[in-house]
């Protein structure tokens, strides 16, 4: 059940430190001296500050719950002792109000009890806007997240508890960052020992935004 209309972001402190959190990821992580990657952290800081003037609105359906998310306590507890610790306690002060879902009409096989992400803003909210899409993903130990890519969206991942590698190439640990330009086909794997926790920013045209479809990769029969 919706709570009622028009309420605005600034009805809810938590969720504005929320907001500030992220923003604060975004300015303080280093971009390795890449380009994109600056360009990225810059368009993110720069929507989550016109979100915050707007006093957005904010609106709140049941919080919904997956079988992954029996890992979201390791998660923080782990991620409480990482650099992105600020980030985590934010999140913890929010938890009981988040929508954990697929994001898919069906979900591919294994990641039922492996995978689920909670929006934090973007257009099915809470945090309303067309402007920019953040959130959380939550992976099980062992987790492989199929290949696949997002069709004119601008992707980062910020670890905040756990390790995980993409395509094979290189692990992220805590206080670290994936980016994926548009198009760009990756696949995930998690460590079998922890669960991993990320926060995760979507940009790209308001279109894009709220259309947006997962594609997954198929082996050529």
């Amino acid at each position: 059940m919706q709570t009622s209309a028009h309420q605005r972001l600034s009805d809810h402190p938590d969720w504005g430190y929320l907001l500030r959190e992220f923003y604060e990821a975004y300015r303080l992580m280093s971009s390795g001296g890449s380009d994109k990657i600056r360009a990225h952290q810059r368009t993110v800081r720069e929507a989550i500050s016109r979100v915050s003037k707007a006093d957005a609105e904010i609106r709140f359906n049941a919080p919904a719950h997956k079988p992954v998310t029996a890992h979201l306590k390791r998660s923080l507890d782990r991620g409480r002792l990482e650099r992105t610790a600020t980030l985590i306690r934010a999140v913890e002060s929010v938890q009981d109000h988040l929508i954990w879902q697929y994001g898919y009409e069906k979900v591919p096989r294994g990641l039922e009890r492996n995978y689920a992400y909670a929006e934090i803003c973007g257009p099915n909210g809470p945090v309303l806007t067309t402007d920019i899409i953040l959130g959380l993903v939550l992976f099980a130990p062992g987790c492989t997240y199929p290949a696949h890519a997002h069709n004119g969206i601008t992707e980062s991942y910020v670890c905040l508890s756990g390790a995980v590698s993409e395509n094979h190439q290189g692990v992220y640990a805590p206080g670290s960052m994936i980016f994926n330009p548009p198009e760009h086909l990756h696949r995930i794997t998690v460590s079998k020992q922890e669960p991993a926790l990320l926060a995760y920013a979507w940009t790209g045209t308001q279109e894009k935004l709220a259309g947006q479809k997962m594609v997954f990769s198929r082996k050529r029969k």
